[in-house]
C-alpha cells in the first residue's frame, strides 16, 4: 500500500511539473516553480531562448545526428550587449534541447557572429582522427577599441572542442585573422572546398565580400572580392554564406551566394539579399543585375545555412527580427525567436533562376491535419472561416486566382491583413492592427510589398504558418516568401477571405491544421 501511494505521489509530481493542453492550445513546463514558453506571445513551436536575448544564428553544423544550433546570445537583458553564443541541439530541427552558453567574451572582445565545421581529417591538428575537433571561427568584437574611434576592433578567432561542442577551448593563438582597417570586417562562414582541396572562408568587409583559403583552419589567405559594384548597398554587409545547388530538374549546378544588409532592405531595416553565379575554388562571380531577396518581410534577417548535412541538403535558419525595432518588441522574460527551418533548392521559372525556400518536411510532424474543403467565392464576396486558435495554426490551399484577400482577426478587433493584387503585381502584409504595434513607430507605420510578377500563370499554392507571435507565407513552393513578428494580445479565431476579383474563384484543398508545441 505504502508503495502504491509513493507512486501517485510520484506521478502527480510529474504532472505538476509538466502540462499539456490539447492541440492548438498553449503548452508549457515548469523549471525552478517557473512557468516557461507561456508568456504572453511566446512562439510555441519556433525556436526562443528560455530567456533574455538572442540574435543572429551562428556555427550550424550537423554532426553524428544532432542538428547544432549556436546564437548570438546576451545572457543579462533582454536588449543587446555583450556577444556570447548561446547552443542548442536537436535530432530534428523543431524539438530542442537547450545546452549551457558555448563562448563567453574575453579579453580580444565580445563573440560575435561566425560559422562551425567538423574537422574531419584534423587538418587544424586540435584533435585526431579519431576524435576530430568541432571548430568554431568567429568575430572578435573589442568594444574598447570602438570606443577609441579605431577600426581595426574586429578581428577573427577560433575555439575548438573534443566533447561534440558541449565544452570549447579557445586557441591560443588568437585572433587568427587581424583587421588591416574595415570598420565592419566580420561574420565569418568557413566551409571545405572541393575545387581547391581547402578550406573557404567568407567575411564581409564594409560592403563587399572577401574570400580566404587555409589549408589547417588556422592560417588563412585572402584570394578574391566580391560586391563592390552589385547588389544593394544601402547598408552594412552582414553574414554571408555560399554553397552549390543542383537546379531542379536538370544536370545543371549553380553557386548561391547569401548576404544580409542593415538597412537597405526592400521593406526597410534588415533583410537577405542572394545572388546566383559561378564559384572556381577562389572567386565568385555572377552576372546578375538585378536585387533579390531570400525573404521580403521585414522579420527574417541574417540567416545563413546548415554545415555537414545529411545528403547535402542546404537547411536555412534566420532570425525572426529586425534591428529597426528589434530591441523593443514588447516580450518581457526574453527576445526573439528563429523562422522555421527551410530547405532551399534552385528552379527555373521561365527564363530566370530563382531560390526558393520552403518549410522542411520536418515540420509535417508536428502538424495535427485538419480535413481539407473547397471553397468558391463568387466575385466581390467574402466568406468565413473560423477556428479556434489561428496563431498556432497553418492555413494551405491551391488556387489560380490571384486577387484576394486573407484577413485573420480576434474579438479585440486586431487583424492581419494579407493581399494579393494582380493588377498591381504585388502581395501586401498589413499588420498596423494586428495586436500591440507602438512601441517603436517603425513596426507597423507601413505595409510591406513583395513583387509577384513571375509567378507561374496555373495553379499555385498558398501556405501560410502562423505561431503566437509570427507570420510566415510561402506561395507557389517558396518561390515568393514573407515573414514577419505579429503581437496580437488575444488569438486570431476568424479567417475573412474576400474575392477582389469580377470572376468566381475556387480555393482547392482549403485547410486549416492545428500545429503542435515543441516545448515539453
Amino acid at each position: 500500500m505504502m508503495k502504491n501511494r509513493l507512486m501517485w505521489g510520484i506521478l502527480l509530481v510529474a504532472f505538476s511539473m509538466i502540462y499539456e493542453t490539447g492541440i492548438g492550445q498553449v503548452q508549457w513546463v515548469k523549471k525552478d516553480g517557473k512557468e516557461l514558453y507561456n508568456e504572453p506571445y511566446r512562439p510555441q513551436w519556433h525556436f526562443s531562448p528560455e530567456k533574455k536575448w538572442m540574435n543572429d544564428p551562428n556555427g550550424l553544423v550537423y554532426y553524428k545526428g544532432v542538428y547544432h544550433l549556436f546564437y548570438q546570445y546576451y545572457p543579462e537583458d533582454i536588449v543587446w550587449g555583450p556577444m556570447h553564443w548561446g547552443h542548442a541541439v536537436s535530432q530534428d530541427l523543431l524539438h530542442w534541447e537547450h545546452k549551457p552558453v558555448a563562448l563567453y567574451p574575453d579579453r580580444h572582445g565580445y563573440i560575435f557572429s561566425g560559422s562551425a565545421v567538423v574537422d574531419t581529417r584534423n587538418t587544424s591538428g586540435l584533435g585526431s582522427l579519431e576524435n576530430p575537433p568541432m571548430i568554431a571561427i568567429f568575430t572578435y568584437h573589442d568594444p574598447k577599441g570602438e570606443k577609441e574611434g579605431r577600426n581595426d576592433y574586429q578581428t577573427q578567432g577560433m575555439a575548438y572542442s573534443l566533447d561534440h561542442g558541449d565544452s570549447w577551448t579557445k586557441y591560443m593563438g588568437n585572433p587568427i585573422i587581424k583587421n588591416d582597417g574595415f570598420k565592419d570586417f566580420r561574420d565569418p562562414k568557413v566551409f571545405w572546398n572541393d575545387k581547391s582541396d581547402k578550406w573557404t572562408m567568407l567575411l564581409v568587409a564594409g560592403d563587399h565580400l572577401q574570400i580566404w583559403l587555409s589549408d589547417n583552419l588556422i592560417d588563412w589567405k585572402k584570394v578574391s572580392e566580391f560586391g563592390r559594384d552589385q547588389g544593394a548597398h544601402g547598408g552594412v554587409w552582414e553574414c554571408p554564406d555560399m554553397f552549390k545547388l543542383q537546379v531542379e530538374g536538370s544536370k545543371e549546378e549553380k553557386w548561391v551566394l547569401l548576404i544580409s544588409i542593415n538597412p537597405g532592405a526592400p521593406n526597410g531595416g534588415s533583410g537577405t539579399q542572394y545572388f546566383i553565379g559561378d564559384f572556381d575554388g577562389e572567386t565568385f562571380s555572377s552576372d546578375q543585375e538585378e536585387n533579390r531577396w531570400i525573404d521580403w518581410g521585414m522579420d527574417d534577417y541574417a540567416g545563413v545555412t546548415y554545415n555537414n548535412t545529411p545528403d547535402n541538403k542546404r537547411i536555412f535558419i534566420g532570425w525572426m527580427s529586425n534591428w529597426l525595432y528589434g530591441q523593443q518588441a514588447p516580450t518581457k522574460k526574453w527576445r526573439s525567436a528563429m523562422t522555421v527551418p527551410r530547405i532551399l533548392s534552385l528552379k527555373k521559372i521561365g527564363d530566370t533562376l530563382s531560390l526558393m525556400n520552403y518549410p522542411i518536411s520536418q515540420f509535417n510532424a508536428i502538424v495535427e491535419n485538419g480535413i481539407p474543403k473547397n471553397i468558391t467565392i463568387d466575385k466581390k464576396e467574402k466568406t468565413q472561416v473560423g477556428f479556434d486558435n489561428f496563431n498556432q495554426a497553418q492555413v494551405t490551399f491551391t488556387t489560380d486566382a490571384k486577387d484576394f484577400q486573407l484577413v485573420f482577426k480576434n474579438g479585440l478587433g486586431e487583424h492581419l491583413d494579407l493581399t494579393m493584387d494582380d493588377h498591381k503585381k504585388l502581395f501586401f502584409l498589413d499588420r498596423s492592427q494586428s495586436g500591440t504595434t507602438d512601441f517603436e513607430k517603425d513596426f507597423a507605420s507601413k505595409e510591406q510589398q513583395m513583387p509577384i510578377g513571375n509567378l507561374p500563370s496555373g495553379p499555385l499554392e498558398v501556405r501560410i504558418l502562423l505561431d503566437r507571435s509570427s507570420v510566415e507565407i510561402f506561395i507557389d513552393k517558396g518561390q515568393y516568401v514573407m515573414t514577419a513578428q505579429i503581437f496580437p494580445n488575444e488569438n486570431y479565431d476568424t479567417l475573412s477571405i474576400e474575392n477582389r476579383s469580377d470572376r468566381t474563384i475556387n480555393l482547392r484543398n482549403f485547410v486549416v491544421d492545428g500545429i503542435h508545441g515543441v516545448w515539453r
